[in-house]
């Protein structure tokens, strides 16, 4: 019996032993529920963020039709943000870090090793996860008993290593895309995966799947026949076209834009631009495509009568990353402690250290950060007719509170002992009764402003070494880009939120 199968066969205990109250008098019409996860889309990419250079008029309607979060958070790169978003659980908690190695799939194509090798190592990699409890229960499996279809599209599971019946196990009806981690750096794949059935791509040879080089100086439309993101937005248009009769949970957890970089044509906007290296125009292109793809699902909606009854969210699982500028300045800043950084606070700023884009929109540090610019994510509602247009929050939240909001959407019930909480009263423009305390972001990368806190009262504790019982504090609500460091004029305040953060890190699970 498959995992999916066997929690409903649970449902009637699971809903008394482990889920809240569901919703006391839910809506007539449940309403679709799409997520668009970018993939290290800083908020200085889009135009209703401060993006000059690359137009995103469809991304940046979504903000006029609907609310902007401005104090939202994700993980410090993809492998926990996506835990947080699929289990409700800040990733500081135990298993939030744990996951198994990529790169399997691609030895085994490139004849590195046999399929009987593939298969030995294939088991022991599965060991190697997080083990999923007979009770555990993740997000789409919230929509899927309040009788929603559910689909995934893209970066599978945690985007590491994952097979069939794990991705269904995660509650998923309908998947498809990549099994690996490794395998979707590269948009040239010779198969994907459709919900455990391998299908092959045309034109695509390439065992690496048509990765790259980080200086991303290769010739246009290398790497193969068939683009994997446009697979993924025919597929999700047929979905909708599919479900239209029914409510349905689409998750697009799309490889774009991260790197390195490939596209199979500039966007007119730069294909001549006078100034751009030819990086810089594959990547700006790659965020037009993503905007491009925003536009089709938007005008897939109006043309079947669903834009009202549909509720989208656009984010990214964490800030941003450089895949065509002068990243070796930031590698050298990381790994000397900012020796090497030539900042007046030594760190490092996409505004003040060549790129073209400011990605990070003038905040500290990129992906794989604990500074704001690995961590801050764009979050952007729209539900015309519902949420008032043009409005903006800076309510406390992060990924992990799309479970709970999810819950209270589709008329469903959030399971008990999860972090999650729902802001939906936010986006109807009512009062948000409960709100964190604090967040709470993990990060093993010592160097690289490590794990922190952010407080509902605008305070961010940065562990820096905790051996050595080195933290910085910041005031977000005056100093977003961490210049300024108050940890030694409030030592009182220093101590209170670092004890906060050390019993919330390795803590353990109250949902099970």
């Amino acid at each position: 019996m498959s995992g999916t199968r066997l929690f409903t066969c649970l449902g009637i205990f699971l809903s008394g032993a482990l889920f809240g109250s569901a919703q006391e008098n839910p809506p007539e019409r449940r309403p679709n529920v799409i997520l668009i996860y970018a993939d290290d889309l800083g908020p200085g990419l889009l135009g209703c963020y401060g993006q000059a250079l690359i137009k995103t008029p469809h991304i940046d309607s979504l903000a006029a039709g609907g609310m902007k979060f401005t104090n939202y958070y994700g993980g410090v790169f993809c492998a926990p943000a996506r835990w947080t978003l699929l289990t409700g659980l800040h990733d500081g908690r135990l298993g939030g870090w744990k996951h198994n190695k990529a790169g399997l799939p691609t030895a085994r194509d490139r004849g590195e090793i046999t399929e009987s090798e593939f298969q030995v190592a294939f088991e022991a990699q599965k060991e190697a996860v997080h083990s999923i409890a007979e009770n555990e229960v993740f997000l789409a499996q919230v929509a899927q008993e309040a009788g929603y279809a559910t689909a995934q599209f893209g970066k599978l599971d945690r985007g590491f290593l994952t097979w069939a019946e794990r991705v269904e196990r995660f509650g998923w009806d309908h998947h498809v895309g990549y099994y690996d981690h490794q395998r979707a750096h590269g948009f040239y794949p010779p198969y994907l995966w459709r919900n455990g059935e391998r299908f092959d791509l045309p034109g695509n040879t390439d065992p690496g799947c048509g990765k790259m080089s980080e200086q991303g100086d290769e010739p246009v439309g290398s790497g193969g026949e068939t683009y994997s993101q446009n697979v993924f937005i025919e597929g999700i248009l047929d979905f909708i076209r599919d479900h239209r009769g029914e409510p349905f949970f689409l998750y697009h957890s799309t490889q774009l834009p991260h790197g390195p970089v490939a596209i199979p044509e500039l966007h007119p906007d730069f294909a001549e631009h006078p100034t751009l290296t030819l990086a810089e125009k594959k990547y700006a292109s790659m965020v037009k495509m993503l905007d491009d793809h925003v536009g089709l699902i938007l005008a897939e909606l109006r043309e079947l009568g669903l834009e009202k009854d549909t509720v989208i969210f656009f984010t990214s699982d964490n800030g941003h990353e450089l895949y065509y500028g002068p990243k070796s300045s930031y590698q050298k800043q990381m790994l000397s402690d900012g020796e090497k950084a030539n900042l007046t606070d030594r760190k490092w700023r996409s505004s003040e250290q060549g790129d073209v884009f400011d990605g990070a929109g003038g905040r500290a540090g990129l992906k794989r950060s604990g500074y704001q610019g690995g961590v801050q994510c764009p979050m952007i509602v729209r539900w015309p007719g519902t949420i008032a247009a043009g409005t903006e929050t800076d309510v406390l939240s992060a990924h992990y509170d799309f479970m709970a909001t999810l819950a209270e959407l589709v008329g469903g019930v959030t399971p008990r002992g999860k972090d999650s909480i729902s802001y939906l009263p936010t986006l109807l423009s009512q009062a948000q009764e409960a709100s964190h305390d604090y967040l709470v972001i993990n990060n093993l990368n010592k160097r690289m402003g490590s794990a922190c806190l952010i407080s509902n009262e605008g305070w961010k504790l940065v562990e820096i070494d905790s051996g050595k019982d080195h933290y910085q504090l910041y005031d977000l609500r005056r100093d977003n880009e961490e210049r300024h460091d108050l940890a030694s004029d409030a030592p009182e305040k220093v101590n209170r939120l670092k004890n906060i953060l050390k019993a919330e890190l390795n803590s353990p699970r109250r949902d099970l």
